[in-house]
């Protein structure tokens, strides 16, 4: 624990103490589920502060077993790329995104069970008819979760991830489009299974809708799309260190007598490491505007 980033740790307590409590009360005759999971927005028990809670809770053992692997195994990377606040932002988005598009889906779903009724009626129920929706429950950080995979997955494609019953391991990329498609396939086919494969896609879309934006963002400020749809950025910096340390120990051969020009050139290098190291550790926020410039700087030499 004392490795994982802050915003990935005290996530995974936070739902760990969620789930532990829900099981307590559980026995005691509270349902945390009925009370803080995400009910149909018609429902008699929806609440307003539902689409936030429904994130914590969870439906089993082997529900937030996955969340949590999960969160932990791709959270941690990606909170390290982005710093603290924007990846608690990002999380906080996917998983607002997914319950958000899970409600239009059983609005949806509802509506197309009963075409006869007219559109008013769903937003003027009995209090009867409200009651009766309540059973349309929503829990668990599967949406937020599904949009950390898809945030890996856009900055690290080329990387290379190991699936249980495979021999060989799948590039990232390929990893987070199977996902997609098996979960979109079952969204569609398996309305009756009680998983909410509507609220994994939603989770990806609003992820990859403010990928999109942060990096369109930085495209404009900085001329550098450093999110980016195929990690270019981070691909770029690698490259150019690794061929600016082979010039260098070229020169090094040709010249012996190192000139002081030429000495803050193989210096150069040794500082990249660095900021690349600080943005690993602490997100690209953590820079100075001088190590920002000289970043950008560097990858057009």
């Amino acid at each position: 624990m004392r490795n994982i980033p802050v915003i990935t740790k005290n996530l995974l307590i936070i739902n760990a103490l969620a789930f532990l409590a829900s099981v307590i009360f559980e026995r005691q005759g509270v349902f945390f589920n009925q009370i803080f999971g995400l009910h149909f927005f018609l429902a008699d028990n929806f609440q307003i502060y539902q689409p936030l809670t429904y994130m914590f809770m969870h439906g089993g053992m082997t529900h937030i077993l996955f969340n949590m692997f999960a969160l932990w195994m791709f959270g941690c990377v990606i909170e390290n790329v982005w710093g603290a606040r924007k990846f608690l932002i990002y999380y906080l988005v996917c998983g607002l995104g997914a319950g958000f598009i899970q409600e239009l889906v059983q609005f949806g779903e509802i509506w197309l069970q009963n075409p006869q009724v007219e559109f008013s009626h769903f937003f003027n129920l009995s209090p009867q008819e409200a009651k009766m929706l309540n059973g349309m429950t929503t829990v668990g950080a599967s949406g937020a979760v599904y949009g950390i995979l898809l945030a890996f997955g856009m900055i690290f494609p080329e990387e290379r991830v190991y699936i249980m019953l495979l021999p060989v391991p799948v590039k990232a990329k390929w990893f987070v489009s199977f996902y997609i498609v098996v979960e979109l396939f079952l969204a569609i086919n398996s309305s009756g299974d009680g998983i909410a494969h509507f609220a994994h896609l939603g989770g990806m879309l609003f992820g990859f809708i403010l990928i999109r934006y942060w990096s369109r963002k930085a495209y404009r400020e900085h001329g550098h799309n450093y999110i980016g749809k195929s990690g270019q950025f981070f691909e770029k910096m690698k490259e150019f260190v690794k061929e600016h340390q082979q010039n260098t120990i070229h020169e090094e051969v040709k010249m012996p007598e190192t000139k002081p020009k030429e000495e803050k050139k193989e210096r150069e290098p040794d500082e990249i490491d660095l900021i690349l190291d600080k943005i690993r550790k602490s997100g690209y926020s953590s820079l100075s505007e001088e190590e920002r410039k000289k970043l950008f700087d560097q990858s057009h030499k």
